[in-house]
């Protein structure tokens, strides 16, 4: 459990570094390049001891590993989209309800279990991310138009956590979990240079300091939110439904409140009522594993 808690920690330090990149300006594409990098290398110096990397390409997890880090770079630029079309809110709920994928998975593919507090727990969580990630009374407002890009959002996010767990239980061995979580973050990274190329050429292209230390600001969080989650789906006793679930819904949780905290963030009646039902899932998934 204490690998889940360090996971949300750092999920939560990720949310506040978005934030500031809002209030400093940072460029978030030219940031979330360079996190990837500085991930990738923060697992090769910080948890991998005499591995050989020429050897990296011909283990089992390699393809995996280089479609998660496709699927960041693309689910990335998906959410920027549907930011754009239809505001934050929107893809918020997309990102945090695409823990439906992975439980309902890990329920039918693990065959894990569905006792009456876990089924009550999981639909009270998916209610709570709602309700927590909605700005207004009015709850969301997606054109129809637009409606393809908060759904791709949530397949895309949906099917990175799905692969994280078949990867993780089928081909990364537990001494290769930080090998495997840089070779994922390598990939993104070098995808997302290609776009900065891209740019370049296109004469859109304006690296700025101030985008570099957002990008290192995020890396080292961001590589343990992963990292971690992977140690967590390793836990005895805990089924990946279980741990997606109380992941997913206590980010929400602490985001939130870090975000009253932090931010002076005003809530409306919806996102208390999400809160508090946020709380009792959690309750509710983890004692459905006692």
């Amino acid at each position: 459990m204490i690998y889940l808690l360090l996971s949300v920690l750092s999920s939560t330090v990720i949310f506040v570094v978005f934030r500031l990149y809002k209030r400093f300006g940072v460029n978030t594409l030219q940031a979330i390049i360079v996190n990837y990098f500085l991930a990738c290398t923060v697992g090769f110096f910080g948890y991998i001891d005499g591995s050989d990397f020429s050897q990296v390409p011909s283990e089992n997890w390699f393809p995996g590993a280089l479609m998660l880090g496709a699927l960041f770079i693309i689910v990335f630029n998906l959410a920027a989209i549907t930011t754009q079309k239809s505001g934050l809110s929107v893809v918020a709920v997309a990102t945090k309800m695409s823990v439906a994928i992975p439980v309902f998975c890990g329920i039918f593919l693990y065959n894990e279990s569905t006792g009456v507090l876990k089924i009550i727990g999981i639909i009270l969580a998916l209610i709570a991310v709602y309700l927590t990630s909605i700005k207004t009374e009015k709850g969301l407002n997606i054109k129809t138009e637009n409606l393809i890009f908060p759904l791709l959002v949530f397949i895309g996010s949906g099917t990175i956590d799905t692969s994280l767990k078949y990867l993780e239980t089928s081909y990364v061995a537990e001494n290769d979990v930080g090998l495997f979580s840089s070779a994922i973050f390598a990939t993104a990274g070098t995808i997302g240079t290609l776009i900065l190329i891209v740019q370049a050429f296109l004469g859109k292209l304006k690296i700025t300091w101030r985008n570099i230390a957002g990008g290192i600001a995020l890396g080292i969080p961001n590589y343990y939110s992963i990292y971690f989650l992977v140690m967590a789906l390793r836990s005895e006793g805990f089924e990946s439904s279980t741990i997606f679930t109380i992941n997913h819904v206590a980010i929400v949780t602490f985001s939130t409140i870090t975000g009253i905290i932090l931010f002076k963030e005003k809530l409306i009646r919806k996102n208390w009522i999400g809160l508090v039902l946020a709380i009792i899932s959690i309750i509710l998934v983890a004692n459905s594993a006692i």
